[in-house]
């Protein structure tokens, strides 16, 4: 009998538990979206880096949740160290989303129109603070997630793209998305190559 309790206690002991690794796994990929400009875009919606940051974080909170509510004793293997692996992304992934949604207050993102010949799309995040306004530019080809592939600042709180002072024009693979400033405030640089490649 106790030959065959110890395969047991083995099997037990090298156990893992799945939902804590998939909780895991969700918050270390929150604390990595958490601290990065990635967006994802969908029909009608933008998605900014926090907010795809919260809904991992959300997602590792409710596999543990539902994990601890089974109340079922944990596998061994789920002790000490495991929870300070999953306590660090919560806590880097926390900062970052709060930091992160700090720094969009104001802010705005639009996808514009036309689109490029390939379904290609330019989409802008602007935002000003105090005396200086700050932009990016993003290549999404339909839906997708897509990292800034410009930036720019203007004077005076300018947002070009707001105040439609801007042009986007398409060749057969690319775009270029011109703003324009107003006079005395430029908005620089003022040209931004869009390339879903």
């Amino acid at each position: 009998m106790e030959a065959e309790a110890e395969p047991e206690q083995r099997r037990e002991a090298a156990a893992v538990d799945r939902p804590f690794v998939l909780a895991l796994v969700c918050a270390v990929l929150a604390a990595v979206v958490g601290w990065t400009d990635l967006i994802l875009v969908v029909p009608g919606w933008v998605l900014p880096h926090w907010v795809l940051g919260g809904i991992l974080l959300l997602a590792a909170a409710a596999v543990r949740i539902h994990r601890l509510s089974r109340r079922r004793p944990p596998a061994r293997a789920v002790t000490g160290w495991w929870w300070v692996a999953f306590t660090l992304p919560v806590v880097v992934a926390a900062t970052g989303i709060g930091l992160g949604g700090l720094g969009d207050v104001g802010a705005e993102y639009r996808v514009l129109e036309p689109a490029g010949p390939d379904g290609c799309r330019a989409v802008v995040r602007e935002n000003s603070f105090l005396v200086m306004g700050d932009g990016s530019v993003y290549a999404v080809k339909g839906f997708g997630f897509a990292l800034p592939v410009s930036s720019w600042i203007a004077d005076d709180n300018m947002r070009p793209v707001a105040a439609g002072r801007y042009e986007l024009e398409w060749g057969e693979r690319s775009g270029v998305l011109t703003l324009h400033g107003r006079e005395g405030d430029p908005v620089m640089p003022a040209l931004h190559g869009v390339d879903c490649r």
